[in-house]
């Protein structure tokens, strides 16, 4: 089972990121590895439910069940103790990271309002973060069922080797870069 998203990275990125970056094979162009989608619940300490809603929501954006993040040591400014979930996450590769990837550029970025395109700036080692501020731009979340609006960051995990290849490799994807490159 193999989504658009596959067929057009083996038929069409490939061949472009080759010519553009002079691969002397194909097994040097880069890949995406990996999409990681993060939520961070500080005030799931007081509220525990919150917890169990992210987890939900996640899932029913991703296909894919959420796991809860836990706490690594105790923090007595935040009332935190260790192993207290704080956070909610999901490791998307293969099929599910295409699926969601293709729903993330054609359904949900352009729900954002006035939105000019994400910004331009990868890590170093050509993964790029992008971080979104309400989960409702996904349609598999029901606007009148949520009870806290809360953003998330979306990691993109290349096989690039720099910032370049990585940017090159996302833009063909189709994230919908600012012009301004770098």
């Amino acid at each position: 089972m193999s989504t658009t998203l596959q067929k057009d990275y083996k038929e069409r990125i490939v061949p472009a990121l080759e010519k553009e970056f002079k691969y002397k094979s194909v097994m040097q162009v880069p890949k995406l590895k990996k999409i990681v989608i993060n939520q961070g619940l500080g005030a799931a300490t007081q509220d525990k439910k919150l917890i169990e809603t992210a987890i939900n929501e996640l899932t029913a954006i991703t296909g894919q069940k959420a796991v809860a993040t836990l706490s690594r040591k105790d923090i007595s400014n935040f009332k935190l103790r260790k192993k207290m979930p704080v956070g909610v996450m999901v490791t998307l590769r293969r099929d599910k990271m295409y699926e969601f990837l293709e729903r993330l550029v054609r359904v949900a970025l352009p729900r954002i309002r006035d939105f000019k395109g994400i910004e331009g700036k990868l890590d170093g080692r050509g993964n790029y973060t992008l971080g979104i501020t309400e989960q409702i731009i996904f349609p598999e979340i029901n606007i009148d069922a949520i009870s806290k609006l809360m953003g998330m960051n979306i990691t993109f995990v290349t096989s690039a080797e720099n910032d370049e290849e990585g940017y090159a490799l996302l833009k063909e994807f189709g994230l919908p870069f600012k012009n301004a490159k770098k």
